[in-house]
């Protein structure tokens, strides 16, 4: 699946046997952005940048990562690369560019002593390519998985995924790495309540596996909108996700979304929203396949 929104390109660092990664999203110049955290557990790096109150109104690139709260270092390299390349918000001291990040849980799948860092942001960042790999056990999504409520063996893949959604000229793409407390929701069948009657059960934090996730992504739209409209879509993101995960936004899980707008068609906000919900939705259905 080609990345459908001009300018838009993404990279990836991975690492299969400590099952952990990051992937970054770079964005054309000029680019908007805000964003939507919700859940108990958030990890995350320079999202007060994209409150709509903040003087900042561009991004130039987004991290995801593995590594919990450590992986949030990543950033740190792709800030370098974005820097030799010229972007950022110009000061006097030369340009700052603008990387938010994002982290999932991934410590417990595989080597949990290693982390994305400064040197793989910085790889994530130079390999990025219009035509990267989207879906799978890759970058951010390498130790993704759903069902951690299920315990280690009732855990299932979940991985990196995309989906995109288009009205007329208007499209919404979305990029999830899905790494669920939950079970994805199909829509087709009654919701279990066991998941969530095993919120319910006494247990000493970190002793189990399945009580640390978070699914995390971003949306990028062809539309024109500005940062409250960016807020607005990040908010339909999540909605895709409550329709797709059960439960959602749970406290051990720190689901986040960024959505990014590089201003080309103008569009109601209201359709860019609910097109956000459809692909995020389509996407994180897609891992059930």
């Amino acid at each position: 699946m080609a990345i459908p929104i001009d300018g838009v390109r993404v990279g990836h660092w991975t690492d299969t046997d400590a099952c952990t990664g990051c992937t970054v999203v770079e964005f054309p110049e000029g680019t908007v952005a805000s964003y939507e955290c919700r859940g108990g557990a958030p990890a995350a790096r320079e999202l007060t940048l994209l409150e709509t109150d903040k003087s900042v109104t561009s991004i130039d690139a987004l991290l995801l990562t593995g590594g919990s709260a450590f992986g949030l270092a990543a950033a740190d390299g792709v800030m370098r690369r974005m820097e030799e390349v010229g972007r950022g918000v110009l000061t006097p001291a030369g340009a700052v560019p603008i990387v938010p990040a994002l982290g999932l849980f991934d410590l417990a799948v595989g080597e949990s002593g290693v982390r994305p860092g400064p040197e793989q942001g910085y790889a994530a960042a130079a390999s990025v390519s219009p035509d990267a790999s989207l879906t799978g056990q890759v970058g951010a999504g390498t130790g993704a998985y759903t069902s951690h409520w299920r315990g280690p063996e009732g855990a299932r893949p979940g991985g990196l995924r995309a989906a995109e959604r288009r009205m007329g000229e208007v499209v919404v793409w979305a990029l999830v790495a899905v790494n669920a407390y939950g079970d994805i929701d199909l829509g087709d069948a009654p919701v279990s309540t066991d998941a969530v009657a095993r919120l319910q059960e006494p247990f000493e934090f970190g002793a189990t596996s399945d009580r640390t996730h978070t699914t995390i992504g971003v949306v990028v739209t062809n539309a024109r909108l500005d940062k409250v409209g960016c807020r607005i879509v990040a908010q339909g993101a999540h909605d895709g996700l409550a329709r797709s995960l059960t439960p959602p936004h749970t406290r051990f899980d720190g689901d986040a979304f960024v959505a990014a707008a590089t201003g080309v068609i103008p569009a109601h906000v209201d359709v860019v929203r609910l097109l956000a919900l459809a692909a995020v939705t389509d996407a994180i259905r897609a891992a059930a396949d």
